[in-house]
């Protein structure tokens, strides 16, 4: 946690404290190598694919498979071949999610360089080995003090998208196959494109994780830094599965003087029927805290149907908007949104932020959670938690971090399961919030915060309903099965010796292998 602190210090132009999942114990180390294959002929699977961050257009992290027992770590491969540690050895940059195929292919965004230099490797799920890698010459966005993620995405015909230089998608058709050419398009059209390459590869740069519908459209965000032929400016793209573009701008769409942009690092979400697209957008940064709008769009046209502004629920004010945060949007199996935001007049909530919650139009806000800085809520059936007694279908998971250092924090973090439609007193404000149905401290003493316990690091945990549990990982460097029905971490497996990192994911694969993120590598864990 005590390295994190340097967000907040370059945004607001002194030290204010802003955590993330940091501090962590260990030394700095680079990343490992992978590990050598050790099953031949791997026994052929064919179960639920896990399509991108937070597994689907909803962003649910609901799995469909019983997860296998966090016995060993099966195999490894590294995420970044050049990790960039800073001065406290942390590492201030949000990995990507796997994709993992119905037959169990893994397909791992790498990053290559110091600078950000990308490719993508498909492994085996059995035991890692390579199946293929293509190269991408994607640039990242700037204007976040972290790096940001690069997020790629698979349909559900099997196509693999991944974002490439000049606003472009590269395409895979089978990601499967070991053999197979690597297509391109741009959203703005591809003789638009190679009429100026250079110049749309300079100035525009896909700047959120991609989400694809049941049909194979995909939409993404994007930031435009400068002139190009085609007029394009920073918005919203839709790519269809047969390569025809649309886009909008973020400030035609919001109609709001000052919102510039789709806010980094938030992956567009759709509703379950995939007819509307919810979008947060903010403000450019300028060096102090963005404020910004969730809209709901139209999946085909674009054309805005409705937004919200996104406002701190306890002075009222607009949130904190930031391109740090790797908030998206999640809907709810009744249509409901969740979006998390930073307190507008940080630290009054100890950097915690809040988890918004409004209806499918966005026209009713209703309770919000108790945090929701850099966290997509995952959805928990409430068939789950045989405990529980209220009248919710669903209830929602969430980091629920106190942060030692920031404010009034204690250090005492813990994850939660919360009812989104019955609320209780806040512990920090004065406002109703949703009720904690249950709540787990982490287990690993932080010896930099007296009685505080290390952070947990995931901006989406994975949900099994089928062994009633959540995987989760921390800066303490274990995974850990949080047991629903005993409220108790029933199994834990060590990845390292914890390092301080940004908050990165967890997958699950159709074998029931669980996939964490940590100190710059993807951890396959299973039986």
């Amino acid at each position: 946690m005590k390295t994190k602190k340097l967000f907040a210090a370059t945004l607001l132009g002194a030290v204010i404290g802003l955590t993330g999942c940091g501090g962590g114990g260990g030394t700095t180390a680079s990343a490992p190598t992978p590990t050598p294959p050790t099953e031949p002929t791997p026994p052929a699977v064919n179960g639920p694919a896990w399509f991108g961050f937070g597994r689907d257009a909803q962003h649910t992290a609901v799995g469909a498979i019983a997860t296998q027992p966090l016995t060993r770590v099966v195999w490894t491969t590294p995420v970044d071949l050049a990790p960039q540690y800073s001065n406290g050895g942390a590492l201030l940059i949000h990995y990507g999610s796997p994709v993992i195929t119905a037959k169990s292919t893994v397909v791992v965004p790498v990053k290559t360089t110091a600078g950000g230099g990308f490719r993508i490797e498909a492994r085996a799920g059995a035991n890692g080995a390579l199946v293929w890698s293509a190269n991408s010459d994607y640039v990242l966005p700037t204007g976040s003090s972290w790096t940001p993620s690069y997020n790629i995405v698979l349909t559900t015909a099997n196509r693999v998208y991944v974002p490439a230089a000049g606003g472009r998608l590269l395409y895979r058709d089978d990601a499967d196959a070991a053999t197979g050419s690597v297509q391109g398009v741009a959203f703005y059209g591809a003789s638009t494109y190679d009429a100026a390459s250079s110049t749309y590869n300079d100035v525009v740069r896909i700047n959120t994780p991609l989400t694809a519908d049941a049909q194979g459209n995909v939409f993404f965000g994007f930031v435009v830094t400068g002139n190009n032929p085609a007029n394009l400016q920073s918005g919203i793209a839709r790519v269809a599965a047969n390569g025809n573009g649309t886009w909008v701008t973020a400030s035609s769409a919001a109609a709001v003087v000052g919102i510039g942009k789709v806010a980094t690092n938030s992956a567009p979400a759709l509703s379950a029927d995939g007819r509307t697209l919810y979008v947060a957008v903010n403000a450019n940064p300028t060096g102090a805290r963005q404020t910004g709008y969730l809209l709901a769009l139209d999946a085909t046209t674009l054309n805005t149907r409705s937004k919200v502004q996104l406002l701190d629920p306890v002075i009222g004010s607009p949130a904190w908007i930031s391109d740090n945060s790797t908030a998206s949007p999640t809907v709810g199996p009744d249509g409901d949104v969740y979006f998390g935001v930073l307190e507008a007049n940080v630290p009054a909530h100890n950097f915690r932020g809040w988890l918004l919650h409004f209806d499918a139009n966005l026209t009713t806000g209703k309770t919000s959670g108790s945090f929701g800085w850099d966290d997509t809520a995952s959805i928990v059936p409430a068939s789950m938690v045989p405990s529980y007694a209220g009248p919710s279908a669903y209830l929602l998971m969430t980091k629920y971090n106190n942060y030692g250092g920031s404010g009034s924090g204690d250090g005492k973090n813990r994850v939660a399961i919360l009812d989104p439609n019955v609320s209780q007193p806040d512990s920090i404000a004065n406002v109703p919030v949703m009720r904690e149905v249950m709540t787990i401290l982490g287990t690993t003493p932080d010896p930099d915060y007296p009685n505080g316990v290390k952070e947990w690091c995931i901006n989406t945990a994975a949900v099994d309903p089928l062994t009633r549990s959540v995987l989760a990982n921390s800066e303490d460097g274990y995974l850990y099965r949080w047991d629903l029905t005993t409220n108790t971490f029933s199994e834990r497996i060590k990845l390292n010796n914890g390092f301080a990192e940004s908050y990165t994911p967890t997958a699950i694969g159709p074998d029931g292998k669980v996939y964490a993120v940590n100190n710059a590598a993807l951890f396959a864990v299973g039986r």
